[in-house]
């Protein structure tokens, strides 16, 4: 699954060589181990909004380097995530 995260993860940040591919591994780990271990929330494969929520949040942990507060549209998301957990 990270192969894939992390090649959406490219075409999003714009980057087409393999240089930063073990420090965008590593930026996908902590939000996957986030999101379970924090949040609750089971990751699914084959989920299409889990893998470009995980996309998006990787992205912002990219650019951002982790400052700053998280933007409302992947706060929102979280949030629809975490409730749907709840749910299901």
């Amino acid at each position: 699954m990270n192969t894939q995260i992390l090649e959406l993860l490219k075409v999003n940040l714009g980057i087409m060589t393999d240089k930063r591919n073990e420090y965008l591994l590593s930026i996908i780990d902590s939000v996957i181990s986030e999101l379970e271990s924090e949040q609750g929330i089971i990751i699914d494969n084959n989920d299409d909004l889990h893998i470009m929520f995980i996309v998006d949040y990787s992205a912002w942990r990219y650019r951002s380097r982790g400052e700053g507060v998280m933007p409302r549209n992947l706060q929102f998301r979280l949030h629809n995530l975490v409730l749907s957990m709840k749910k299901g």
